[in-house]
């Protein structure tokens, strides 16, 4: 018994000295403190996704009154839309510590067990695309999403045996792009799960005004309303958006980022209203020109780009979709006549898709 007390011992103190991947994140600047950061730290500061954070709000109160960790979250969206930055949110309104990895750096067992044998109580310990994780990692969270315990396996051969060592109470805030990719085990040990929907233009002009106070600029609301406009409702495109405005108010001697710089900007970074970059519109062009609007396969297409058939399906398509401008067929990728109209070209109805596309 005392042998096996000391392994156990010996082996956490390799651990945490080793193995520690989980990185405390500062909510306010950089290591040099230096850059800004654009990242809301309070509920009441964050914008859009109003259902999701009165329903957080409540979670978390009745937590902290309860004095017990939060249940366990599971945050699904498309890239960019504050994943992550919900996850920060809620440690700080916890007021506990925020530990944070993404799943690809979990290799081994030992790379989860060195994080969570180094947590406090209360921890949030977030996974980015939690859909990547390893299947023997998995397994191992399983464990300690219920039990707040680990498994570990000490000796080999006929001597090994597992050794269950206990871990604080934590809360593991769980992020994905992907959720029809996640197990159903992993996603049913989940008490909260919140799906983050796109922004509305007025709301990212909310946040490229906020992020334009933060970075010491000044912004026209309409100048902030085109930028939200071109944004794919998406806040972290707006605060890219803003950041090139800003560039260009600046090197043109204007005192505040207008809608007519921004107009200029748009232009010169081949941006369109709708937000379609010059990849996106060459996936239209391709369709038509080529292929007389479709259908046509992925990897054909692909092809025809140059691109790769998962940067295709997960970057440019969803939001061709989303407006409108594309549409998946059984048997492949369609322009529609709202497409056709966005990029000025004559809707000519194509005669072998007959049936699927409105006039």
């Amino acid at each position: 018994m005392m042998e096996t007390r000391n392994r156990e011992n010996d082996f956490l103190h390799i651990v945490r000295a080793e193995e520690n991947l989980g990185m405390d994140i500062d909510f306010s600047e950089d290591a040099q403190g230096k850059t800004v950061n654009l990242r809301p730290q309070l509920l009441d500061d964050f914008v859009g996704q109003q259902k999701i954070r009165s329903n957080l709000r409540v979670f978390i109160d009745a937590a902290k009154k309860r004095g017990e960790p939060l249940d366990h979250l599971f945050l699904i969206g498309p890239p960019g839309l504050g994943k992550t930055t919900l996850a920060q949110i809620t440690a700080h309104e916890l007021g506990v510590d925020f530990k944070v990895t993404s799943a690809p750096a979990l290799e081994k067992p030992k790379d989860l067990v060195g994080i969570l044998s180094t947590i406090t109580p209360g921890t949030v310990f977030f996974i980015d695309e939690i859909h990547r994780l390893k299947r023997s990692i998995e397994e191992m969270l399983y464990i300690a999403m219920e039990d707040y315990e680990l498994d570990w396996v000490i000796g080999q051969g006929a001597a090994a045996r597992t050794v269950r060592i206990p871990i604080p109470k934590f809360t593991l805030v769980g992020a994905t792009t992907k959720a029809g990719t996640v197990s159903s085990p992993l996603r049913s040990r989940f008490g909260i799960i919140q799906r983050l929907e796109y922004y509305s233009k007025e709301e990212l002009a909310e946040v490229a005004l906020r992020s334009a106070k933060l970075l010491g600029c000044c912004v026209d609301d309409d100048a902030a309303l085109l930028m939200g406009q071109c944004s794919r409702g998406t806040p972290r495109i707006v605060n890219r958006v803003l950041r090139r405005m800003r560039d260009f108010a600046q090197l043109s001697s204007s005192p505040s980022v207008t809608k007519e710089i921004v107009s200029k900007g748009l232009l010169k970074l081949e941006i369109d209203q709708c937000g379609l970059e010059r990849y996106d519109r060459e996936i239209l062009l391709s369709l038509i020109k080529n292929f007389n609007g479709g259908p046509v396969g992925v990897e054909t297409l692909a092809i025809s780009i140059g691109e790769s058939i998962d940067t295709l399906e997960d970057y440019y398509e969803p939001y061709l979709i989303q407006c409108g401008f594309l549409q998946r067929t059984p048997r492949g990728r369609v322009v529609t006549e709202k497409g056709y109209r966005h990029l000025g070209i004559e809707f000519i109805q194509n005669p072998n898709e007959q049936g699927t596309l409105f006039s």
